[in-house]
Formats: C-alpha cells, structure tokens, sequence
C-alpha cells in the first residue's frame, strides 16, 4: 500500500537489526475532554490521525502534532476508515447501529447508513472501493460502496468479529473472530465466506495486522501470543509471547516489524524474517490503558491513544471486577518511533 525508497528501506533494517530496542517515547499529543476510545487510523497522505473519543472522532494534524478538529455525532464511534481519493471518510457508530459518511475537508456528515447491531471495527477495503463495518452483537459485516454510500451486501460472519484486514489482489478480506478463536475469509468478489481458520495455538484474536508481500498475517491474541499465519493457506507459522490485555495490531513493510498494543502498558514488537520465523526485538514499555494503536508507514511512528487513572479500587468478594476510573481531561496520544 505505501512504498518508500529501497535504499531507506536497507538502511532501516540494518538499524532494527543492530538495536536491542530500537523504539522509545517521541512525545505526548494532549488530547483532553471526557470518555472512553478504541480504534484510530493515519491517513499518511493527508498527515492525519484519526481518534475515536467517546461521541466523537479526534482529528490531529500529524505535521504539528496537535489537534486540528473532530468529527461529531458519532454515538458510541469505535473507528473510523477513510477513502482518500474519494475524500470520505466512514465512521461505525455502535450506539446507533449505523456508519457515518464524512467529507474529509470540512468533517462534516454528509448521510448516515443502517448497519447491522453494534458496528465495531470498520476499513476501506481498495480493491473493490468498499467499506467493511463489521457488527459485533450482530456477528456480521455490512459492506458500502465507497462512492455511492450504499449497502451492497450484508455478510453473515458465524461469530463476534473485531479488526480485519485486506489482500486487495487475492480478492481477500481476513477478519477475526474472537470468540471463535478463527479468522474469518471473506472474498470481496462474491461478498462470501470461503473460510474459518483456527488460530490454535492463539486463542480470542482481536488486532490484525497483514504483509501482504509475503502473505503473511500477524494476530494479537487474548492468551499472550502474536501468531503469524499464511495468509494463503491459513497455517499458523511462528508464534512469539506479548502482555497481556491486546488489541491493537500493526505491521510496518518498511522495517518488517510487527506489532501488538496491550493494556497492561506493553506493546511488542516483532520482527519479521520470511518465510517462517518471528523475533521479539523490543518489548516497549508504553502506560496502561494504551490498547489500542496506528502505525504510519512513512514515517514508522506509532501512535498510542491512553489517559490517566484514579487508584484501582478495592475488589469485593464475590462482585464484578472494578477498573479504575479515567482522571477527566487526561487523553493523550503517546507517540513512538526510531528517530534518534
């Protein structure tokens, strides 16, 4: 999807080759305001960052490192996908059961589209210019024409999914299903499943990432693993451990360096020697809560999204287990990279 100058790309490599830890904190976007997030996108192109914040979407100009605007209206928003060329960009509103349509220049909803329940995560799929909602109680994807804004199929999946990812020239869309310990085949052609592999040894996937060169999956799983799976055939690979609470995932072609954002303040990151082997090379101390992640490909940062908490509180025999509260006005974007 993003090419960089070969001559970058061996120079880099030697560099991740040669550091024990080749990541470290660059610096802290102040973000602010109240509620929960989840997923967030890089729009390289365009230098943005897009952030799910509670009813909102975060927008952040990537070349000041500040926040530039938002995109309102948008209950319960989990993630947001954009179609550059066209100038949209598609949030999944889980509250309300429906995907936003958004004029990317001026972030304003252009039309609202009727998903199935509870869309979650949500991408742009290039090969066939669509948009992939995928609905979580709903256990389905509900896929829209980019240009056009509607629906062209609604996608029974067998089980909850979480992230997904594309191989645009294989006619592919791999989509987890977490509480099936699967990923999901989808073929973009017929709007179908064509398979369900099992993720064994992982269990409960939620973040994907893809190197669609050497098809190559890598997934962030429940029980403390990242699998690397042929994308191809669905065999599980490699494995290698990562903290635990995961949910995002990434993959850096440029560096070939997979990654896997986890709530207890870790993010691991692997590096990848084709075909079958899979390295830990930095296990990078982030804060806790920061779950989620972006990666952009140009530049090789990564972007974490987390606050500040009050104390855990105390647990009390027999009850539901309490997480601590979010200290209103606390919401940061911790940056990462390799610049020195």
């Amino acid at each position: 999807m993003e090419k960089i100058l070969l001559p970058v790309l061996f120079s880099l490599t030697v560099a991740v080759c040669r550091a024990d830890g080749p990541y470290h904190l660059i610096k802290e976007i102040p973000v602010g305001g109240d509620g929960g997030w989840d997923a967030l996108t890089v729009d390289s192109a365009a230098q943005r960052l897009y952030v799910s914040h509670a009813a909102r979407v975060v927008v952040i100009d990537l070349a000041k490192d500040q926040v530039a605007g938002e995109i309102t209206n948008t209950p319960g928003v989990h993630g947001i996908a954009v179609a550059p060329k066209l100038n949209r960009g598609f949030t999944s509103n889980g509250r309300e059961n429906k995907v936003s349509i958004v004029d990317l220049k001026t972030l304003q909803t252009l039309s609202k589209v009727d998903t199935g329940t509870n869309p979650d995560a949500i991408f742009f799929e290039p090969g066939q210019n669509e948009v992939y909602a995928f609905n979580g109680r709903g256990q389905s994807a509900t896929v829209i024409d980019a240009k056009s804004g509607k629906v062209v199929a609604t996608i029974p999946l067998g089980g909850k999914p979480e992230f997904a990812e594309a191989d645009p020239g294989a006619h592919r869309v791999f989509n987890n299903l977490e509480d099936k310990s699967e990923v999901a085949v989808i073929d973009t052609r017929t709007h179908s499943v064509t398979n369900h592999w099992a993720i064994a040894p992982g269990e409960e996937a939620s973040g994907i990432a893809i190197d669609v060169k050497h098809h190559r999956l890598f997934l962030g799983c429940g029980n403390k693993l990242m699998v690397m799976m042929d994308s191809t055939s669905g065999k599980v690979v490699a494995t290698v451990p990562i903290g635990q609470g995961v949910d995002g995932s990434a993959f850096d072609p440029g560096t070939q360096l997979a990654f896997a954002s986890c709530g207890d303040g870790t993010t691991t990151i692997a590096r990848e020697d084709p075909p079958d082997k899979l390295t830990v090379v930095q296990t990078l101390t982030t804060e806790r809560g920061a779950r989620t992640m972006a990666l952009d490909p140009k530049t090789h940062k990564i972007y974490l999204p987390t606050a500040q908490f009050e104390p855990q509180p105390e647990q009390a025999a027999g009850s539901p287990r309490q997480r601590p509260k979010m200290i209103p006005g606390t919401f940061k974007i911790l940056v990462y990279g390799m610049e020195k």
